[in-house]
């Protein structure tokens, strides 16, 4: 039995932080990793989808150098080469981390299974760490838990006698999948749908509720129609069963038919890993495994923390991150942290705040504005016309409530709006700001300045010409 001031369960955006910060005042610190360090995030998560999402946004563009004057001849993708760079990237990050872990002062690194054995006084908890066929036990009065979540998978009639795919498989090929069948319209889908169909595989998306389904319809739209123009099949409808098709797999979808494919992604949502850490954890829960906290992340046994996906707070790498940083900072507080995040689609998609239709159900005095990629000029010198800006701001208050864009550099170009609302700065202090022509953000006071009432109701989005279908 080894006894410690903190343990730290779980090596992901959040709980490094605080194990350094810990270590640093004198404090003697365990970190337990039951997979990799660096957590989903750095290991199959942001950084190596964005690294191999560079790679398909460079053979994009490379199809369509002609309509800047530019000729390159037949564009080829080795796609190997691709995921080589992405795994040569990511192991030097992990590799640094790593180095860290080892080398900080009062800080013990251990890699293995661990089970929390929650303390209901809060004096003694203590972690079991398997492995190797050894285990230790660890006892301390603080814990942190940082262990994030993994693939959510559905109830899918025969879908565990097929080889099927989450991110972390789909990660780990080497060759590209000739025709890469997804369930799930979510961002995970959408991201990995475009990127494999860019670099030449034939690619269906099953969603039951279409693309992007949290999204203003029209914004659904959009990206529908930019990925029906891309290639790429979309069937509306949610399979009811899967089978094997001789080397692939073939789905039922009682809307459309059979779907077939030689790859199936599974990309249908996430789950907490609470349920790893063992039985006794003495945690209350929601229905779905996330743990419940206060508002700077408490859980329901003293002296126990939840940091990251896990607590249901954020399911982002810079929402876990913010975690541990408002831990660290009091009196700061999860209650004051502005919700903001992109999907790195191509053009991503930048979300702040509440979206049209939750707008309307709050019941407040909401004006809105927004204009057409198409009209910023930043964009039509690109050749980038895909997409729109949108603003909400409360009429009476004249604060920020939400922005959607989605466009080029909208995954920057939103934190404009993030950060107002954040800073608490009414609408005009930014319409009335000097910008830097030409670039995509020039627009916000042009917009801000045609603000108008909130419609009852969105007009209904223009259908894609193309008739999505099922695959073969």
């Amino acid at each position: 039995m080894v006894q410690y001031d903190a343990v730290v369960i779980g090596a992901g955006q959040a709980g490094p932080s605080v194990a350094f910060t810990y270590a640093g005042q004198g404090k003697r610190v365990a970190v337990v990793e039951m997979a990799e360090p660096g957590g989903t995030c750095l290991n199959h998560g942001c950084r190596p989808t964005k690294a191999l999402r560079a790679s398909a946004t460079v053979a994009h563009s490379a199809r369509r150098a002609a309509e800047f004057g530019v000729h390159v001849g037949e564009v080829r993708v080795d796609y190997g080469q691709a995921i080589g760079r992405v795994h040569s990237l990511i192991d030097g990050m992990r590799a640094s981390l790593q180095q860290s872990l080892d080398t900080t002062d009062n800080l013990d690194y251990l890699q293995g299974q661990a089970t929390l054995i929650g303390d209901p006084a809060g004096q003694e908890h203590r972690v079991l760490v398997s492995g190797d066929g050894e285990q230790q036990e660890l006892t301390t009065a603080e814990v942190f838990l940082n262990v994030g979540t993994r693939a959510a998978i559905p109830s899918i009639d025969g879908l565990g006698s097929v080889p099927y795919l989450t991110e972390i498989e789909l990660l780990a090929l080497t060759e590209l999948p000739e025709h890469l069948v997804i369930v799930g319209g979510g961002y995970i889908g959408l991201e990995f749908g475009q990127m494999f169909r860019r670099f030449g595989s034939e690619v269906t998306i099953v969603a039951g509720g279409g693309i992007a389904s949290r999204e203003d319809p029209d914004v659904s739209q959009i990206l529908t129609d930019l990925f029906t123009s891309e290639g790429i099949t979309i069937v509306q409808g949610r399979p009811s069963s899967v089978r094997r098709d001789g080397t692939g797999v073939a789905l039922e979808v009682p809307e459309v038919g059979t779907v077939t494919g030689s790859h199936l992604l599974v990309a249908t949502g996430r789950r907490s890993n609470t349920d790893l850490l063992g039985p006794d954890t003495g945690l209350s829960m929601d229905e779905r495994g996330f743990v419940l906290t206060d508002e700077r992340y408490a859980g329901s046994v003293p002296g126990v923390w939840a940091l990251g996906d896990m607590n249901g707070r954020g399911a982002f790498t810079h929402t876990s991150y913010s975690d541990g940083d408002i831990y660290l900072h009091p009196p700061r507080t999860v209650a004051g942290r502005v919700m903001t995040y992109a999907m790195f689609t191509d053009p991503p998609l930048g979300r702040v705040g509440w979206t049209s239709q939750q707008a309307r159900e709050s019941g407040r005095k909401v004006l809105k504005a927004e204009i057409p990629m198409a009209s910023v000029s930043r964009a039509r010198l690109e050749s980038e016309e895909t997409g729109v800006m949108r603003v909400l701001v409360d009429a009476d208050t004249e604060e920020f409530l939400g922005a959607t864009i989605l466009g080029l550099q909208a995954d920057d170009v939103v934190q404009v709006i993030s950060v107002a609302m954040q800073a608490g700065v009414r609408y005009p202090l930014v319409r009335d700001a000097l910008p830097i022509h030409p670039t995509v953000s020039e627009f916000f006071p042009t917009i801000l300045a045609a603000l108008e009432p909130l419609e009852a109701a969105d007009p209904e989005p223009e259908q894609s010409s193309t008739t999505p279908s099922p695959a073969g």
